[in-house]
């Protein structure tokens, strides 16, 4: 029977493999997305001069809502100075987490999904004086539904929930088990949204959560209405999203 140690031994270069791979995949997506943005016509929208997550100097710190299948445009839709990232825990948490350190966007592992007052208060500590990014919909959906992880985390941090949209008039669809990723063709145009923020009172009970949620909710579906119908979309039916994809 061979000895337990040389088989332990064996494991720590595979995760070792696994984490280089990991960072070299993270670098060569960003990096072919960085080259793809830079072809593209960008068009950003806020609903307050506040609100603009790439700005030099805001007197706020928000929690900027994103759903899960528009992520890439935010991340490489304009430069970061002062934006941190909640990713799942999860291996494609990893996969993400590697893409957007090169946007300069730190990562901090989590889901507002199982959180507690003590770890509002480290993730809080972790972003500092830089704003949140959360998708609200993961880290498992369902796609684009708003769960109460960032209306509890608004509620109990003081931070306000600045919904957004994003929307690109020619893009790739990356099939994903419950969600896709939208990717920009291409010489494309990309608009990107934030809206009026949202400020959800401490001390709330859980019926009176929910009513945020759903506040939240329809902000980020009456921006993404918006986001179509700057490129000129009226509805987001399958005919649309095909015609997007042939384009």
């Amino acid at each position: 029977m061979r000895p337990f140690a040389p088989s332990y031994g064996r494991d720590i270069p595979l995760r070792i493999k696994s984490s280089l791979l990991t960072s070299i995949g993270g670098f060569l997506f960003a990096s072919a997305l960085w080259l793809l943005f830079r072809t593209l016509r960008h068009r950003l929208i806020t609903g307050t001069p506040n609100t603009n997550p790439y700005a030099k100097d805001l007197q706020e710190r928000y929690l900027y809502s994103v759903w899960h299948d528009t992520m890439v445009m935010p991340v490489f839709g304009g430069k970061h100075r002062c934006t941190t990232a909640l990713t799942s825990q999860h291996s494609d948490g990893s996969f993400v987490a590697q893409v957007i350190r090169w946007r300069n966007v730190p990562a901090v592992r989590g889901s507002t999904n199982r959180i507690s007052t003590g770890a509002i208060r480290r993730l809080l500590d972790a972003t500092g004086t830089r704003h949140l990014v959360i998708t609200p919909d993961g880290p498992r959906g369902p796609n684009r539904k708003m769960s109460m992880g960032i209306v509890y985390l608004a509620s109990r941090s003081g931070r306000a929930i600045v919904p957004t949209a994003f929307d690109c008039s020619r893009c790739w669809r990356w099939k994903g088990s419950w969600s896709d990723l939208i990717i920009p063709k291409p010489f494309s145009t990309i608009v990107l949204i934030a809206g009026e923020p949202i400020y959800v009172p401490d001390g709330l009970s859980t019926d009176e959560l929910r009513e945020y949620v759903d506040k939240a909710q329809a902000a980020m579906d009456r921006l993404n209405e918006q986001a179509r119908a700057e490129l000129g979309f009226s509805t987001d039916s399958p005919s649309d999203r095909e015609s997007r994809q042939a384009a």
